[in-house]
């Protein structure tokens, strides 16, 4: 059951972001292009003071209040995203061999928001005031845990954690486990929650972050000439991943193909780009040669787009030189703000969900386009087009890249 040549699709999909709860909320928000940020009452007195954060989620309904209480906020939001994207691909986890079912799950900063609380009640108190779930509420590799037990999966189970390139990387790793025959189904995706004091303060000292508390919904404004940085997010998104010939063969719904997958790394600088987008250039060229694609065969690109000064232009650079003008460009960041290690998963989630309807929502908040921008970024509403081949790209601190190459059905 292995090879190159063993074609993977998406037979099921799930989304939890500041665009909504659910595939269908997200999808007519990011469509109209709704900016999702907003003051955060959370985050008074913080560093920043508005975020994108998931509306209405309340873990205890969704999960219930015994398991909502004992996991982070980062995995309760994978948690509902594994369920939703497992009933979207018609699969039971009571009936499949779950010895055959994999889960590769990207993360970067775990349990931040219970690291930060457990931390303030050490020094207000004492030792025994430290919840004794401290540690597994905060480690990274629990959210794949997680999603394995109350899923069934008892195949490999892992977490990829390349900063905000984890949640591509992940579908990538994740692919390649079903072309080795080592799984049947892969739950793969990417989650992240870290609206915290400390987080932000970081993010804030590095001049990551927009300075836009005037107006939060305009903050996040990817390729446009005036950004000033991203606006910090949460969420999740999972993909239920299969070899075709097995979803032919239950009848199930294929949404897309994952037709390539490349990954480098700058080797540069802790947090910026390779001015030139050398990396970057380097995994979409990978992606495309795995996909056996070339540049004209592209029709749509889910671009990182983070809205920093930094990553639009050098980013903007490695598209024109690989795939020229002749691809419809997005940014949702512009709608959910910057998920960090959810953002691959999330976006190939949303070029998935391209595909399928013909349709490359708008870049959010994108008045003037950067002169330095030279690509066909989509702006003043969606744009209804065929498409064929999307492509979703993803860089990370540290210089890691991620490109995922996607195909309808």
């Amino acid at each position: 059951m292995s090879g190159r040549m063993t074609e993977i699709v998406v037979t099921g999909l799930g989304l939890v972001t500041p665009a909504g709860i659910g595939v269908a909320a997200n999808w007519e928000q990011v469509s109209a292009g709704r900016p999702a940020a907003a003051p955060d009452p959370a985050l008074a007195g913080a560093a920043v003071e508005f975020s994108c954060r998931v509306p209405g989620f309340d873990a205890g309904a969704l999960l219930g209040r015994a398991l909502a209480l004992r996991a982070d906020r980062f995995v309760q939001l994978a948690l509902v995203a594994a369920r939703e994207a497992v009933a979207d691909a018609g699969l039971d986890p009571a009936t499949w061999d779950g010895a055959r079912v994999g889960v590769v799950l990207g993360n970067s900063l775990g349990g931040s928001a219970t690291l930060e609380r457990q931390h303030a009640e050490l020094m207000g108190g004492d030792v025994d005031d430290v919840s004794p779930l401290t540690v597994p509420m905060t480690m990274v590799n629990m959210v794949a845990g997680y999603v394995a037990m109350d899923r069934g999966a008892r195949g490999p189970v892992l977490v990829t954690a390349t900063a905000c390139a984890s949640g591509t990387t992940a579908i990538g790793v994740a692919r390649d486990l079903l072309r080795a025959g080592a799984c049947d189904v892969v739950l793969a995706g990417g989650t992240e929650s870290a609206l915290t004091p400390l987080v932000l303060a970081g993010l804030r000292r590095m001049g990551a972050l927009s300075g836009r508390a005037d107006d939060p919904a305009a903050a996040s404004r990817p390729f446009d000439a005036e950004r000033d940085g991203f606006v910090p997010a949460e969420g999740a998104g999972v993909l239920v991943l299969e070899r075709r010939s097995d979803a032919v063969a239950r009848g199930a719904r294929q949404r897309a193909v994952v037709l390539g997958f490349g990954a480098s790394a700058d080797a540069y600088h802790l947090t910026a780009p390779d001015p030139e987008g050398r990396g970057l250039e380097r995994a979409l060229r990978a992606a495309l040669a795995d996909a056996g694609l070339g540049a004209d065969d592209v029709d749509h690109v889910n671009a990182h787009g983070t809205s920093t000064p930094l990553n639009d232009v050098t980013e903007a650079a490695a598209l024109r030189r690989v795939l020229g003008r002749g691809a419809a460009v997005t940014s949702t960041k512009g709608v959910t703000g910057h998920t960090l290690a959810a953002a691959g998963a999330i976006e190939a989630g949303y070029a998935v969900l391209a595909l399928e309807h013909g349709l490359v929502p708008p870049t959010a908040n994108l008045k003037n386009l950067d002169p330095a921008v030279d690509l066909d970024v989509v702006a003043d509403g969606a744009r209804q087009v065929p498409l064929r081949v999307a492509v979703s790209t993803s860089l990370g601190f540290g210089g890691m890249n991620a490109a995922l190459a996607l195909a309808a059905a």
